[in-house]
């Protein structure tokens, strides 16, 4: 193991991607396109944070973030691989100086962010004004299409996927910050999770209103068993120990979303989605690391600490860490997220997985999916909840 002075950043990534609609790697090119306009956390985040007055927490601008494929500190991540089977371009950031044109779509997510407001206030961009700078973008867009053309902006959102992953940071945020005790005495577990699904339905309402149609998300991961979680978690008795409370919260959360998901369809015109089980396939990782390819399932690649799970990894916190060999062999790049090689997995997944793993439809299935189904009427009306 290499020893660095380093920084680490702690939630979810971000990423977005510009989506022409392709059946997938090597196929022929269709006669329309479809934007791709991406909403979330770290997951996702391909540089927003770059952008805002944020500390480097919330920042993976550095090495050796990135060292696997791009050689230079950003990572890969899944949309960039959805982008890979379609044979798309990549798209900068929403917050980028020097996006002008956005008609393929954007990338607004912010790595910290919430859906709760105060969830890392003002250190992140939350949903809502994820949400918000979306409704600028609509705006411009009838310029961009060709003087005010409102129904090319009408076919171009109606066409478009609108991919989330949101959520984890709301529940992990109070263990994470010490205030658990706290939340969790103003609020029961349902309740709170109540707060986090309601927050998201008004922003999924929202962009239905203006025109989206197909929408993907990302349920959340096993985020107890994250090497963060393990390293802080009060029951830790070894190896095996997941911060148990935070897995509660996740799965009462993924459950909450699957049933909202179906109430939408049901409810929204033309509303169409792709819910990923990321919580399964995670922990299956983890639990089974060698079934997959990898070494290690538990211990963070880049950290330091017990699992790995300390903010530590990068060069920007001054910290001592530790940086393995080979990130591939390892589950977890760093405190939280996913190796190169995790997220490709996860991505496939996602692209092309079977109902199992992805329902009621994969990403490939929704970006196939007739435009003339999620059209939007002249009136532009919808259903709201």
């Amino acid at each position: 193991m290499a020893k660095h002075s380093i920084f680490l950043q702690i939630l979810l990534f971000v990423h977005c991607t510009f989506f022409i609609v392709f059946p997938g790697p090597g196929a022929g090119r269709q006669d329309h396109r479809a934007a791709l306009f991406v909403f979330g956390d770290s997951l996702f985040d391909v540089g927003n944070n770059n952008y805002i007055n944020t500390s480097t927490t919330f920042q993976a601008n550095f090495w050796p973030y990135g060292q696997t494929f791009f050689k230079y500190p950003t990572g890969r991540l899944i949309p960039d691989f959805i982008a890979e089977y379609a044979d798309l371009p990549l798209l900068p950031p929403y917050k980028h100086p020097g996006n002008h044109r956005f008609v393929g779509g954007l990338n607004f997510a912010s790595s910290g962010a919430g859906v709760l407001p105060e969830t890392y206030q003002e250190l992140v961009i939350d949903i809502h004004m994820q949400a918000l700078h979306f409704k600028k973008t609509e705006e411009l867009l009838e310029q961009q299409l060709g003087g005010g053309n409102v129904e090319a902006k009408r076919t171009l959102l109606s066409r478009a996927v609108y991919l989330f992953s949101v959520g984890a940071n709301d529940y992990v945020s109070p263990f994470w910050t010490n205030t658990a005790d706290g939340v969790f005495h103003r609020y029961s577990r349902e309740e709170y999770v109540g707060m986090v699904i309601g927050n998201l339905t008004l922003v999924i309402t929202e962009i239905h209103k203006a025109g989206g149609r197909k929408f993907g998300f990302v349920g959340l991961a096993p985020m107890g068993c994250a090497p963060m979680m393990r390293a802080v978690s009060p029951t830790d008795t070894g190896d095996d120990s997941c911060y148990e409370d935070v897995n509660a919260l996740i799965k009462l959360h993924n459950a909450a979303l699957s049933q909202l998901l179906r109430t939408l369809e049901s409810e929204l015109q033309g509303f169409k989605y792709s819910l990923f089980d990321f919580y399964t396939s995670a922990m299956e990782r983890i639990n089974n690391p060698s079934k997959y390819g990898f070494k290690e399932g538990k211990h963070a690649c880049c950290g330091s600490g017990p699992y790995g799970g300390f903010l530590s990894c990068g060069e920007k916190r001054g910290l001592e860490y530790e940086l393995c060999g080979n990130p591939s062999e390892y589950v977890f790049f760093d405190l939280v997220h996913p190796s190169d090689t995790a997220y490709e997995q996860f991505s496939e997944l996602m692209w092309s997985g079977p109902p199992s793993v992805v329902w009621p439809n994969n990403l490939r299935a929704l970006f196939e999916s007739s435009v003339e189904d999620c059209m939007v009427p002249p009136s532009g009306v919808s259903v709201e909840l």
